[in-house]
């Protein structure tokens, strides 16, 4: 593609279970959700080489996705083309571990990472050995001891709001820790299974598996409830909190703002945000 060819911006909705991907972004010899998408694009667009994406969130090896999106510069001329067969020709180029459950042309302004308003992640806990469902091995921790969710609860509601998540991220060169915590609370879904659900403006590099792995030891009475806020306060690794494995956690949903303020809230989170890693 020419620099002055036109282009569209198209924004696409994504679902992949993360067993058999070594994460999302794009790495030689490895099988990546950003590699094997950015190939069947190119391929059903009949472009000469795969489509550079722009992601929501990138995702960790083992970690899946109901929700992510995001978004790709495709020349204008081939998307006029072959949009209308898009979806279907995706559907049948994708493995069955990756689908595009939408794809279309986005709103002015729309950008997949910077428009974002938030974004909501699962952690899915089995903690109950006769309820361990092998059909779900794959997207749930099962834990050894029986977790007090009212503990869980109260702790995570200490570590609400704006701070320097340093404590619960691996630190990235020139790279902010400071982020928004707008909830963290666990429940049990109809078949007894405890899921956290976390919502942030973004998330540093580990930061999820980092917060679940120092409520855990709340759940099992092993730490009070006051101690993921006092490692918070530390804002260094503590080395008591484990990070727990990345298959119990899904990108469950990105939230974007009305069209009319998507360009808004790119430009100032570009002002407030070096990049980051989900």
């Amino acid at each position: 593609m020419l620099a002055d060819d036109p282009v569209v911006r198209v924004r696409a909705d994504l679902a992949y279970d993360g067993t058999e991907f070594s994460g999302w972004a794009a790495q030689p010899g490895r099988r990546t959700v950003e590699g094997v998408l950015s190939a069947a694009l190119g391929h059903v667009l009949r472009l000469p080489e795969p489509v550079r994406l722009t992601v929501a969130g990138r995702t960790d090896a083992g970690v899946h996705a109901r929700g992510q999106v995001v978004h790709a510069d495709l020349p204008a001329a081939a998307w006029a083309v072959h949009a209308g067969a898009a979806p279907w020709r995706l559907s049948r180029a994708l493995p069955p571990d990756l689908r595009v459950r939408s794809i279309g042309t986005a709103p002015d302004g729309f950008d997949a990472r910077f428009s974002a308003l938030w974004r909501r992640y699962a952690y899915r806990v089995c903690d109950d050995p006769a309820r361990a469902d092998p059909l779900r091995r794959h997207d749930t921790f099962w834990s050894p001891r029986a977790l007090d969710l009212r503990a869980m609860n109260e702790a995570a509601a200490l570590l609400l709001g704006e701070h320097d998540f340093a404590a619960f991220c691996r630190k990235r060169e020139g790279a902010t820790t400071v982020r928004a915590l707008r909830r963290l609370e666990w429940e049990r879904d109809a078949d007894g299974v405890a899921v956290g659900s976390v919502v942030a403006d973004a998330f540093c590099h580990n930061m999820v598996r980092a917060l679940v792995g120092a409520l855990l030891p709340v759940g099992e009475g092993s730490r009070a409830p006051s101690w993921p806020a006092e490692v918070l306060a530390r804002a260094v690794r503590d080395p008591a909190v484990r990070v727990v494995p990345p298959h119990g956690l899904s990108l469950e949903e990105v939230r974007y703002p009305e069209p009319g303020q998507l360009a808004a809230r790119a430009a100032l989170t570009r002002r407030v945000r070096e990049p980051e890693a989900g």
